[in-house]
């Protein structure tokens, strides 16, 4: 399967306004339909499992999602699957070899015989994303729309943050909370020095991975600028906690500039919006 996205069929004059962007993750779904034109979105949806679920599961999820919220009734310019899971590693592009992608998870994620692995260059970073996507929702993209681009949601959130010229300044971490799972980014000026991704239950699984991860970076919470994003504000029991522990806290919000749609006005995570 390649990255690059069309359609089986011609596509008509209206079909080329609409591009469709979705995110699975065996704790959630969620997806959107922009209107390039008016530059807002024409649909979105987004669903919290009450439990993690099985692959087959959310297979079955997304098409009857897609049957019951009218997706099928478009067709787009431009499709783009976003892979929501911890089975991921970040690979320096000098020690990456397409040939052993197996090699860069097997010590650090519990990966199957069957599994294929997939891997994303990621724009503005000397490093390759390896990771396991979800295969059969992916046979299910391909059988509605031919080729079409995929990527880890980790790929998306650090290209969208290498972006943003705060990071620039000191260090400064991103803590990404969506669909019971937490993605910690940490940078000192445009350098990286921690990824991870986390499965979360409670606001004190959110703290005790934070810390922990700060202490293997040998970094305090004071040099820390802590900005939230995702699925928090700044009334909730997560942003409470991590108050008492960073004095530079802040919900991070995009600007509506560095997104196709304004992001703050749409009950819909982010990183599924700057995929489109």
């Amino acid at each position: 399967m390649t990255k690059k996205a069309h359609n089986k069929d011609p596509l008509t004059e209206q079909d080329r306004y609409h591009r469709l962007s979705i995110q699975v993750g065996l704790n959630g779904l969620s997806f959107c339909i922009l209107d390039t034109i008016a530059n807002t979105l024409s649909l979105s949806y987004s669903r919290l499992f009450d439990q993690e679920v099985s692959p087959f599961e959310l297979h079955r999820e997304v098409r009857e999602s897609f049957r019951r919220q009218g997706v099928l009734e478009y067709r787009f310019a431009k499709v783009t699957a976003i892979h929501r899971s911890t089975l991921f590693s970040l690979v320096p592009q000098a020690l990456f070899d397409r040939d052993h992608l197996a090699s860069y998870l097997k010590y650090n994620a519990k990966i199957l015989a069957t599994d294929q692995m997939a891997y994303d260059p990621i724009e503005g970073l000397d490093a390759v994303n390896v990771y396991v996507p979800f295969t059969n929702v992916n046979n299910y993209l391909y059988d509605l729309y031919g080729e079409f681009e995929f990527k880890h949601s980790g790929t998306v959130l650090l290209e969208f943050l290498l972006k943003l010229p705060s990071i620039r300044q000191g260090h400064i971490g991103y803590l990404h909370l969506a669909e019971s799972q937490m993605d910690l980014a940490i940078f000192s000026g445009k350098k990286l020095l921690f990824y991870n991704s986390f499965p979360i239950s409670s606001p004190e699984d959110v703290l005790y991975y934070l810390l922990f991860s700060l202490e293997q970076l040998h970094m305090e919470t004071g040099t820390l600028r802590l900005r939230l994003l995702g699925d928090v504000t700044e009334e909730d029991p997560v942003y409470a906690l991590c108050a008492e522990y960073f004095e530079h806290l802040s919900r991070f919000v995009p600007e509506d500039t560095a997104l196709p749609v304004a992001a703050s006005e749409q009950d819909i995570d982010f990183t599924l919006i700057s995929a489109l």
